[in-house]
């Protein structure tokens, strides 16, 4: 039996976080809760590749100018939020072309049936909502975006771990006839995995048309809060502020020394909402400062973000390159001698 430290003992990959963000409006709470400040955790954890999925969102943003300027607009409020692009590699989908191409050999052995259980393209045909192609091939496009990279975790909501799963599949299937081509991802869920809740107090979604955006005009996000629909409870009744999801969405943003204070206050009862309201502008103000400080800095040097977007594209495309080459190497594609272990 090996020891820990002989040479024939294989060593765990390097951990590579991989994750990428539809450029499909300006990012709200829920973003930002959801899965940016996950982003920002994991750079510093090992390897990280966050991409701008501008592919992904021409099955919904059919106007070029837009994308083009959601494109951009996503890419400083990432680096506003805190991703550091000397840290983890920022960079737009499609200026990764191997991506593309990966997926086609991913097609070839991707199964109908695994994609007609996809939920998102059966979540449409149950409501007679017309699905194109390309919502249909989603997951397998989102395969090559994770294997392209040698991905080890995606940060994903609960929503999203179907699609590991599907990519999971796909790997084990293409390793199965060509050989260890492909690292098989796990998905790392949002600790907690609550959602955020909307104005409405459902999860926050633009497809509700209740989100509060992280860096929209503060007078305007102010009157946007103080018009979040509460319940008719009398002032002086005690509140469970469980399940609240006006305590909920302060929660997120107050210290806990704060957090504590409302708690007390929703159980002891005598206030009305609006006080909670102000207290949520405040502390959104507060959270999100440095951020809006930072978000100023850059819109004002716009060549610094296309720097940073087109370093990220080269990093990322050395190593989609090199996994490419694997993968193309392994199906046959690639003339000359077989690779030792590869399938004849």
């Amino acid at each position: 039996m090996p020891s820990e430290l002989s040479p024939t003992a294989k060593a765990p990959p390097p951990m590579r976080a991989l994750s990428g963000i539809q450029p499909t409006g300006r990012f709200h709470w829920g973003n930002y809760f959801g899965a940016i400040r996950q982003y920002i955790e994991l750079q510093t954890a090992g390897e990280a590749f966050y991409f701008i999925a501008d592919l992904h969102a021409l099955t919904t943003v059919r106007d070029p100018a837009r994308l083009r300027s959601l494109v951009h607009a996503a890419a400083v409020d990432l680096v506003a939020l805190g991703l550091d692009p000397a840290q983890a590699t920022l960079f737009v989908q499609s200026d990764v072309p191997e991506v593309t191409e990966l997926t086609w050999l991913l097609m070839t052995v991707c199964p109908m049936g695994l994609l007609e259980r996809c939920h998102a393209y059966k979540d449409k045909k149950t409501r007679g909502l017309p699905a194109d192609a390309g919502l249909f091939t989603y997951p397998v496009l989102m395969s090559a975006d994770i294997l392209a990279y040698d991905a080890t975790v995606v940060p994903v909501g609960e929503d999203q771990v179907q699609h590991i799963e599907v990519c999971r599949d796909l790997a084990g299937t293409f390793n199965h006839l060509y050989g260890d081509v492909f690292t098989l991802p796990k998905p790392r869920l949002v600790e907690g995995g609550a959602k955020v809740p909307g104005t409405d107090g459902q999860k926050m979604s633009k497809s509700y048309e209740n989100t509060i955006d992280v860096f929209e005009d503060l007078a305007a996000q102010k009157k946007k809060i103080m018009r979040i629909t509460t319940d008719s409870r009398p002032m002086e009744e005690p509140k469970d502020p469980q399940g609240d999801h006006l305590y909920e969405l302060y929660s997120l943003l107050a210290s806990e020394a704060k957090r504590m204070e409302m708690e007390a206050l929703y159980r002891r009862g005598g206030f009305g909402y609006g006080e909670v309201k102000k207290a949520l502008v405040e502390a959104a103000a507060d959270f999100f400062a440095t951020a809006r400080s930072r978000r100023a800095e850059l819109e004002a040097d716009p060549g610094r973000i296309e720097a940073i977007l087109a370093d990220g594209a080269a990093r990322a495309r050395r190593k989609a390159g090199a996994v490419l080459a694997r993968a193309r190497e392994a199906c046959g594609l690639s003339r000359g001698a077989s690779a030792p272990g590869r399938k004849a």
